[in-house]
């Protein structure tokens, strides 16, 4: 899995700022059979059965969550930039390596107790993913695990997220 995904993606410097080295994966997302096996590979290694829907983070997060979603025949709930939610949302702001951001997702978005398996492309220094699922739990959904395609383990994200269960398809 992490040649494949590796094999898709872009370094592109100083975006999206000057010194930020971007891992594009939109290359990864336009190979049909590639992006069908990783899909199939996320759904294996948590299994169909250990979550009831899937939250995807925007951008990219929301085109992997859905494909999980429809590969497992449940639900998405979009994660999004705040500002972008027509009804009442929790809201949660973090820091980036190149800034800050807010996230929001609906109030109710969740049955209480669901099993939310989070989605994102990149896992960097945790700030996206630790915000995701703090809103994941506020709406009353219980964080099954977060599977990204790549982690930038020298940002130490996954430290960040203990004790939950994350999973990388490639860590660079």
């Amino acid at each position: 899995m992490a040649a494949l995904v590796a094999s898709g993606t872009v370094d592109v410097p100083d975006f999206p700022k000057p010194g930020i080295l971007f891992k594009d994966l939109m290359p990864f997302f336009g190979d049909g059979p590639t992006f069908k096996k990783v899909v199939d590979g996320i759904v294996t290694h948590w299994g169909p059965d250990s979550f009831d829907v899937v939250a995807g983070v925007e951008a990219r997060g929301f085109v992997l969550a859905a494909a999980i979603a429809y590969a497992t025949g449940l639900g998405v709930v979009p994660v999004r930039k705040a500002g972008k939610l027509p009804r009442p949302a929790f809201s949660a702001t973090y820091a980036l390596e190149y800034g800050e951001a807010t996230l929001e997702v609906h109030e109710g978005a969740f049955v209480p107790g669901q099993r939310v398996l989070v989605v994102d492309d990149v896992l960097a220094t945790g700030g996206t993913a630790g915000a995701t699922m703090d809103l994941v739990e506020r709406a009353g959904g219980v964080v099954a695990g977060f599977t990204v395609l790549m982690e930038l383990g020298f940002l130490d994200g996954r430290e960040r997220l203990s004790p939950r269960k994350v999973h990388a398809l490639l860590t660079v």
